[in-house]
């Protein structure tokens, strides 16, 4: 799944409810300032990650994402959370969470079920940095409000497992109804596994089939749309030696109309230079990593004019020069290849070992 998150007008419109100035807010997270006027909003996860650490910078409520976790009139909770509210148990309930928390960005939610424990936590595909506090606590707020609206209040944690230092302690185990435990290893929610088999006295079959019939139809066509992004970034990919790409050139190599697949693209929620930029940065990273391959020949095989235009195109993407970054991922391929060979070497003493230590116990052994 590629990485954008697809939000509406309404955050901007609930973080204004909380005095947040959502110009300023956008100022601070580096973000376009017009991002929330456009017709389809959609943003990376390292975007996302920065409007929620402004957020919390400039909320004076240190529980204000526990308490986005319960609306189910925000953004993140409609209408998949109805869909959950509706189902047959709350185990039933998670497996709808995580399929349909696909329609909109690339995080998975993980369900690890034991015999006497389940855990609950969330994953961010294309994270590169720790998710920010208040997202932990929208997140996982979220998904006991479905629990507990669904099993009439029945649904309680064990305990709630957090990375982060020992913070607003009691606002969290009055919140949760549980235990925290800080400097974890995870952020998880942890449930009695038994709970997930608890019946929700919610379940409505006939909502659940218009709303489950309606975000099943927007999954197909999320994949399908997907897939014409693939399409267009496999055929770049042997379009882009010595070359500039161009729309054009890739529908013919698609057998379609420029117009056809313009229309696909605007459909899908992509532009052609954005998947131009993310093939080039994908391939460049490859190309970058064969230390045969010269900058300048990476600059050609990548399309670009001139080597100046890719090196400050890579800047932009990277926020270091190829140069340094072929040098860090080097010393780092050197050091996992001695990890890997002492382990090797190690294996094989070992062996070695185990095989003269057999040898003396047969010499030894009385005929």
């Amino acid at each position: 799944m590629p990485d954008r998150f697809r939000i509406t007008q309404g955050w901007a419109q609930r973080f204004a409810a909380e005095k947040i100035s959502v110009p300023m807010l956008l100022r601070r997270a580096g973000l376009p300032a017009n991002l929330f006027e456009q017709e389809k909003i959609y943003v990376t996860t390292a975007q996302v990650f920065a409007i929620w650490r402004t957020v919390a910078e400039m909320s004076s409520d240190p529980g204000f994402g526990l308490k986005l976790g319960t609306e189910l009139r925000f953004e993140r909770s409609h209408p998949v959370s109805i869909a959950g509210v509706c189902s047959r148990t709350f185990g039933d309930a998670l497996q709808r969470l995580s399929r349909y928390k696909q329609l909109t960005c690339p995080e998975e939610i993980r369900v690890h079920r034991k015999a006497q424990e389940t855990s609950v936590e969330f994953f961010f595909i294309e994270a590169k940095e720790a998710q920010p506090d208040i997202m932990v606590d929208l997140g996982l707020s979220w998904i006991l409000c479905v629990g507990r609206r669904g099993s009439d209040g029945e649904i309680s944690p064990l305990r709630l497992e957090l990375t982060r230092p020992v913070k607003h302690r009691a606002l969290l185990e009055r919140h949760f109804g549980c235990r925290v435990r800080f400097n974890s290893d995870r952020n998880a929610l942890v449930f009695r596994s038994g709970d997930l088999d608890r019946p929700f006295v919610t379940q409505n079959e006939e909502l659940l089939t218009i709303i489950g019939t309606h975000l099943d139809s927007e999954l197909k066509a999320g994949n399908a749309a997907l897939n014409v992004g693939q399409q267009v970034k496999d055929t770049l990919k042997r379009l882009l030696a010595g070359k500039r790409p161009t729309l054009q050139g890739v529908a013919q190599e698609l057998g379609l109309s420029t117009r056809t697949l313009q229309r696909r693209l605007t459909d899908a929620g992509f532009t052609f230079q954005q998947l131009v930029e993310e093939t080039r940065r994908e391939l460049a990273r490859h190309y970058l990593k064969q230390r045969a391959v010269e900058l300048p020949e990476v600059a050609f095989l990548l399309g670009f004019e001139d080597a100046n235009s890719f090196f400050r195109a890579f800047q932009v993407w990277e926020r270091t020069s190829p140069t340094k970054w072929r040098s860090r991922h080097a010393a780092a391929s050197q050091l996992n290849l001695k990890e890997m060979t002492r382990a090797q070497e190690a294996v094989q003493r070992s062996a070695e070992s185990s095989s003269a230590d057999k040898l003396l116990a047969i010499l030894r052994a009385p005929l």
